[in-house]
Parts: C-alpha cells; sequence; structure tokens
C-alpha cells in the first residue's frame, strides 16, 4: 500500500497552496527525469522506517528496525534528481535524513543512546492531540533560511518525535538549526539552484502550522514551487511518457 498522512498533503495544500500528488514508492520502476519534469516542487514527508544503514555506510541495523528499501531508493534518487533541476525541495523528518545521505552524510539510527542526548522520540503516553506539542528549542544560525524566515529570531520552540537524526551533515550542507543538546535539526543547501530546505522537526500538524516558522517554511515553499512552474511555462518541455 501506498500512503501519506493527511497532515502533510493538507499543509501543502493550504499553507503551500499547491496542489499534492503523492509519488509512490517504487523505486527503479520510476523515469526520474521525466517525473521531475512534471513537477513544481518535491516534499519529503516524515515516516517510521530508518534509512538502510549501507547507502551512508554505517553498521547493520539492530533487529527489529523497520526499513522500507522501495522508499530508499525512491528517494534519495530523486533527491539527487530534484537539486540538479532546481526543483524546489521541503524535506521533515525522515525527509530531512534522506536528504542528508543523498547527498553523502551519514545518520545515527538512535540518537537519544548518544551520551549527552535527550529523548528526542515521540512521547507515546500522551494523548495523540498531545505529541506535536513543543518539546524543545532549536538555536538558529544566523544568515541561513529559517534566520530570514524567522525576521533574525535566534530561537524558537519545536516538537521532536525521532529516533534516527544526522550524524554527520552533507559537505554540501548549512546547517541552520540545532537543538540545545546539539542535535542537527534543520539544513539548506547554499548555491542550489532551487528552494532546498530540510527540518527535523514536524511543521505539519494543526496545532504547529499555528506557529510562525511553520507557516512561514510551507509559504516559502509554495512560493518556490509557483516560481518554478513559472520558468517551466516559458521554456519547450519534454512530455515524455512515464
Amino acid at each position: 500500500m501506498h500512503r501519506v498522512g493527511g497532515n502533510y498533503a493538507e499543509a501543502v495544500s493550504g499553507s503551500s497552496n499547491c496542489t499534492p500528488v503523492l509519488i509512490p514508492a517504487l523505486g527503479e520502476e520510476h523515469d526520474f527525469p521525466t517525473l521531475i519534469d512534471r513537477l513544481d516542487g518535491l516534499f519529503l514527508t516524515g515516516g517510521a522506517p530508518n534509512v538502510e544503514p549501507r547507502h551512508y555506510g554505517g553498521p547493520p541495523s539492530r533487529k527489529g528496525t523497520l526499513h522500507d528499501p522501495k522508499r530508499d531508493a525512491t528517494t534519495l534518487p530523486l533527491i539527487q534528481h530534484a537539486i540538479e533541476a532546481g526543483l524546489p525541495l521541503f524535506a521533515v523528518c525522515l525527509g530531512i535524513q534522506e536528504l542528508n545521505v543523498a547527498l553523502g552524510g551519514t545518520l545515527h539510527p538512535l540518537v537519544h543512546e548518544l551520551p549527552g542526548k535527550n529523548e528526542h522520540r515521540m512521547d507515546r503516553t500522551l494523548p495523540m492531540g498531545e505529541r506535536h506539542h513543543v518539546r524543545h528549542p532549536i538555536f538558529i544560525s544566523p544568515g541561513g533560511v529559517l534566520d530570514k524566515l524567522t525576521g533574525g529570531k535566534s530561537e524558537v520552540m519545536v516538537n521532536s518525535l525521532h529516533a534516527q537524526a544526522i550524524d554527520k551533515p552533507a559537505d554540501a550542507l548549512f546547517v541552520e538549526a540545532v537543538s540545545d543538546d546539539g542535535v542537527v535539526e534543520a539544513v539548506s543547501l547554499p548555491g542550489a539552484k532551487g528552494f532546498v530546505l530540510g527540518v527535523q522537526w514536524h511543521p505539519e500538524g494543526r496545532e504547529p502550522l499555528k506557529w510562525p516558522l511553520s507557516a512561514a517554511m510551507f509559504e516559502a515553499f509554495g512560493d518556490a514551487c509557483r516560481a518554478h512552474c513559472s520558468r517551466r511555462s516559458e521554456s519547450p518541455r519534454d512530455f515524455r511518457a512515464a
């Protein structure tokens, strides 16, 4: 089954003012260049699986770790094609981890087990409606995308619902923000042809979308998608069959 959480689709539709289209996890069955040619932006959702460690040279996963090889085989090359084409890209939670791996970075599958790190996993003792509430601050780097979107704020509060996190950021990425225990919480790609932003927290829920930064990120993504669409409409397109 191929599915996406309703919060993601609703956020892209309502806050980015874009029409969400689900890309099934078909891996190598996709013609990635043709797919990219027909999109105005790429939004990478969160998800339960971990990226398989073989994609970043990590040790084998602990027994019982959930993986989705088809998603890996879809998102990792799709990210590379999107960046090469200048397609706007916004990545959330698992998405930021995939973005980092696709560009050559590494991950830690259980960041809360590292010395000095806090508990970043979802608190499953809370009612569903409270699991996306704020958990910890992030500290924003000057001069980046988030610095601009927040109007120069150095600190904001976010939620936390993950176990896997960035270990070594890809060389090309700029660390936009870190948590109070040093976990990478946001990255961007300086010099990219298009908008590229990844965040570790979840801005897409109904309550998080009320946060000014969440609204600003989805709006910026939508603006970038419309700008990309306008540029595409001004040049000939190749409508090859997928």
